[in-house]
């Protein structure tokens, strides 16, 4: 079975997150969305409710898992068994730290691969932080999150 891991903050999860995940569903047996818990990040949402968020928006897709961790991402794929760690990229910028990212995982177990996808154009330009600070102005965001998330979004700036 070809598992792949795709590790991310998802603060939240946007549409953006969901083409690679999609994508990368057509590649692989099994992807797992893999949260990490990390305590030096300032998050909006916890891990359990990006991860909630996370398994709603893939509900319609079969081979998707949902888990959190506190390892490094490729000793989390060896853990699980995955082939491979997806990368999405958006813009050139992002592409000198994920090939950073990749060569140390790759130091670090030879076994596994990083895959990346590029972004569709028309989610090129998008990121959690672009759409928490579009809310933060009461902007529409709709066509850049699913239904769940745009709700969680807009009841966590209520508070």
């Amino acid at each position: 079975m070809r598992i792949g891991v795709y590790p991310g903050t998802f603060d939240p999860i946007t549409n953006g997150h969901l083409d690679i995940i999609k994508r990368a569903a057509k590649l692989f047996d099994k992807v797992i969305v893999v949260v990490p818990i990390n305590m030096n990040k300032k998050t909006m949402f916890s891990v359990e409710e990006r991860m909630e968020l996370i398994k709603e928006s893939v509900q319609d897709i079969p081979n998707i898992e949902v888990d959190k961790t506190s390892l490094l991402t490729v000793d989390y794929a060896k853990k699980v068994n995955a082939t491979a760690i997806i990368r999405g990229l958006r813009m050139v910028s992002d592409f000198e730290y994920e090939l950073q990212m990749a060569a140390i995982n790759k130091s670090l177990d030879k076994n596994v691969e990083t895959i990346f996808i590029m972004s569709s154009h028309e989610y090129s330009f998008l990121s959690s932080s672009s759409v928490k600070e579009l809310v933060g102005f009461n902007g529409n965001i709709s066509e850049f999150v699913p239904e769940v998330v745009k709700e969680a979004l807009y009841k966590k700036y209520q508070k």
